[in-house]
């Protein structure tokens, strides 16, 4: 999407580090949106969203007072109270447990995990930003090639193009997203994807979100089983 296509979105931002967040406001502005409050710790983001009510929350994951889940207890707690409210958590390492969490609830749509890392990328980033506040899942390309890399059978049946698609459509991506990405065409696309179903006894599905959710939570249990059903924190 070009620039001065994005729809304007009104933002709560939560982030402890003064300079990252001002860096976000500074990002988030110049591209049209609006950020109607900017926080730094959990308690501050439950106030500001109670009284600005945005169209999409941005969160850290780890906040003052403990500096540990605080972010990501308080999106989960807002997604609760407010079903359906856009939350896009941004995180400094790769949290297994924290993007299960999110996509646990409300069907996981209008949620996003990234690394901090993502944000250098700005298309990328203010892509996940369009993606979640219009509904949709964006979950981090590490997160994804953590569990396909921790996924053995029966991942093993994919040819390694299946699985570079496969990946893509852990990340979010549509039909013709794969297609240029992959220098494909839209045909040799759908026919990977239903291999890659097939191969996986997952459910066909047309809607992008839906089939997004259906790979996690394959790939999901593939990590619980090799994690004893323990499925840790990284």
């Amino acid at each position: 999407m070009h620039p001065d296509d994005r729809p304007p979105l009104r933002l709560v931002l939560a982030e402890d580090s003064v300079l990252l967040r001002e860096g976000l406001i500074g990002l988030l502005e110049r591209f049209g949106h609006t950020v109607a409050a900017a926080v730094g710790d959990a308690d501050a983001l439950l106030a500001a969203v109670a009284e600005h009510r945005p169209d999409l929350v941005l969160t850290d994951v780890r906040m003052p007072p403990g500096l540990a889940d605080e972010g990501l207890r308080a999106a989960l707690r807002l997604r609760a109270e407010r079903p359906g409210l856009p939350v896009l958590v941004l995180s400094q390492y790769v949290q297994r447990s924290y993007a299960a969490d999110l996509l646990a609830g409300g069907g996981g749509a209008g949620v996003g995990y990234l690394l901090k890392d993502r944000i250098g990328h700005v298309e990328e980033f203010l892509a996940a930003v369009d993606t979640v506040a219009a509904g949709g899942t964006v979950v981090d390309p590490e997160v994804v090639r953590l569990l396909l890399a921790r996924r053995r059978d029966p991942l093993e049946r994919l040819t390694p193009r299946e699985r570079e698609v496969l990946e893509l459509m852990a990340r979010g991506c549509s039909n013709a997203e794969i297609c240029r990405r992959l220098t494909v065409s839209e045909a040799a696309t759908a026919k990977h994807i239903g291999n890659i179903l097939l191969k996986l006894d997952l459910p066909p599905a047309e809607d992008t979100h839906r089939r997004v959710l259906a790979v996690l939570a394959h790939l999901g249990d593939g990590e619980a089983r090799a994690d004893g059903g323990g499925g840790g924190r990284a």
